[in-house]
């Protein structure tokens, strides 16, 4: 069954590649909508050439299919371990590795893998909502509950920041790597899991039954005033089915509030549906304004994507990008450069300009295949090349975990093109900033005070460091609570208290000669556990935001330069 499986799907990925109508008429098959990502070369360039000249036509696959099966069976008479064969590692393997001869973005997924492809895609996932990690409490690095969402399972069944997680049905997870113990929580909604947790308010051994359901996992997470009159959204985590309607939802509270300007946070932003990253355009752009244009293959995916929004928003706007902010996401980003209606603050987003399709296969599986490129309003094309490069050097010096210095200007790579206004924008990498700030940074001694910090907070929320009982979180959590500066100050005493609580465990004592030197970063990581405990992650975000942020405060600086250039940008629009 996984032979034939695996073989059928290997013919219908190669008649994707090779027959460009294949590609359209699954679409149309489709009720959602193509996801926007950035990939490489146009699909169905070589892959049937195959030991077999420069044929590229569906013939080939008859071809291309019994040398897979000769390759296939002289494995397995042949391999030393031909008996413990795992056919569906080696099958991904092969499509995955046929992809990956097109572009590092064109990819294929397995049944579970594309659940969770598609589950991102919404605004909500199964789960018992709850965030974990590792932390080494003494000599034992365990994995424990670090936050609870509002509305979640793992939240009602009262599971609290600090809990450590010992097993998870009945399975001990002591000592496990937290992505384990994620795997072993993880399950269909409807399911019930056991976790065995030590309770953090009293060390308490207990076991909790969580029946997994939907949890809330919304494009914009939070919104408020980061200053009087200044709005801060945070559309840090893709482009769903509703981004577009919770901006518009964000923006009108914040003007209720008194907002006059806004920054707009794109950073770490991986993309989404491409649909909604015109949408979210359309917001600040006016009617017939340019946003989009796609070329794809033969010229069967061309568009052109213009604003159908007559009364656009009109607030001076300010967007933060850095080198995670990814495919949608820069197509708002890249929009809003060229008709100068924004200034980009941060660091050069990832570079990804092309748009790539999902397509449902045989039995649950699927796959994500590059079938168009697109092109900024002024005519930027904006992928990163990686033609020179294998799979992890794209990711490691382009993406997430990029190598390059904060303090190396990034190099225009593509042809100069020209805003609205004549400013000088180029192609090639990524979305440049108008404003280059670097980010925060945490040092590698820093990195080891996570451990001591989260022990110490885990003991103070707990009600457990004297003369500090103002810090015992009691109540349930507040999700909706307006973080203020006076909410959990860290003062010169309580740094002593950490600082004593240090000296006198000996797994920590090394750490002490380390203490006074990163002062603000322990204040600030300090103060993001107690506000994690008392009000949830989002609220806790802001601590991060609104203290020490350079590319937020940097922001804020330059909101009027914003409004001046968008205004001026309006002017030449309207001139006769």
């Amino acid at each position: 069954m996984k032979t034939i499986f695996s073989r059928a799907t290997i013919a219908l990925i190669l008649l994707t590649l090779t027959i460009p109508g294949f590609v359209f008429s699954q679409q149309k098959q489709q009720t959602q909508p193509p996801v926007g990502r950035a990939a490489g070369k146009p699909p169905g360039a070589t892959t049937a050439s195959v030991r077999r000249g420069t044929r590229t036509d569906a013939s080939a696959i008859p071809l291309i299919e019994r040398d897979f099966d000769e390759a296939l069976e002289l494995i397995r008479q042949n391999y030393i371990e031909g008996k413990k064969l795992d056919y569906n590692s080696v099958f991904k393997s092969s499509i995955i590795g046929m992809l990956r001869s097109l572009d590092p973005h064109s990819n294929y997924y397995d049944r579970e893998e594309f659940d969770e492809l598609k589950t991102d895609q919404r605004s909500e996932y199964f789960g018992i909502g709850a965030s974990i990690q590792n932390y080494t409490v003494g000599n034992d690095t365990d994995t424990y509950i670090a936050a609870t969402f509002d509305k979640a399972p793992a939240n009602r069944a009262g599971l609290r920041f600090g809990d450590r997680i010992l097993e998870v049905d009945g399975v001990k997870m002591t000592g496990k790597p937290s992505i384990d113990v994620r795997d072993k929580i993880r399950g269909p909604r409807g399911s019930v899991v056991k976790i065995t947790v030590e309770r953090a308010v009293d060390k308490r051994v207990q076991t909790v039954e969580i029946t997994r359901d939907a949890v809330p996992q919304p494009s914009i997470p939070d919104a408020y005033l980061i200053k009087p009159g200044v709005g801060y959204v945070d559309m840090t985590r893709g482009f769903n089915y509703t981004t577009t309607d919770e901006l518009q939802g964000a923006i009108e509270g914040l003007r209720a509030r008194g907002m006059n300007s806004l920054v707009l946070d794109l950073r770490n932003n991986p993309g989404g549906f491409l649909d909604q990253a015109i949408h979210v355009a359309e917001v600040f752009l006016p009617n017939e304004l340019l946003i989009l244009t796609q070329k794809g293959r033969n010229g069967l995916r061309d568009n052109v994507y213009r604003s159908r929004n007559n009364s656009p928003d009109l607030t001076p706007l300010v967007i933060l990008v850095n080198e995670n902010t990814a495919s949608a996401s820069e197509i708002v980003a890249g929009a809003m450069q060229d008709h100068d209606r924004a200034l980009i603050v941060g660091k050069t987003s990832f570079g990804k300009g092309l748009v790539q399709s999902i397509i449902p296969l045989e039995y649950g599986a699927g796959l994500t295949l590059t079938s168009a490129k697109y092109f900024t309003p002024s005519g930027r094309l904006i992928q990163r090349d990686y033609s020179n490069g294998g799979f992890y050097d794209y990711y490691t010096h382009g993406g997430s975990i990029r190598l390059d210095r904060q303090d190396e200007p990034a190099k225009p790579a593509g042809p100069e093109k020209k805003t609205d206004t004549g400013r000088a924008v180029y192609g090639g990498g990524g979305i440049s900033p108008d404003e280059s700030v670097n980010a925060r940074t945490i040092t590698q001694v820093q990195r080891r005070l996570i451990n001591p910090i989260f022990a110490f907070s885990r003991e103070l929320v707990n009600g457990r460091i004297r003369d500090f009982e103002a810090y015992k979180v009691q109540q349930a959590i507040d999700f909706s609570h307006d973080l203020q500066p006076s909410d959990f100050p860290i003062t010169d005493t309580l740094f002593k208290a950490f600082k004593e609580f240090v000296a006198s465990d000996p797994s920590l004592r090394a750490s002490a000669p380390l203490l006074d030197s990163n002062r603000s970063f322990i204040d600030l990581q300090l103060r993001f556990n107690i506000v994690t405990a008392a009000y949830g992650r989002v609220v806790a975000d802001r601590v991060f935001i609104t203290t020490g942020d350079l590319q937020v405060a940097r922001s804020i600086e330059v909101l009027p330069r914003a409004r001046d250039l968008a205004m001026s940008a309006m002017r030449q629009r309207v001139q006769p």
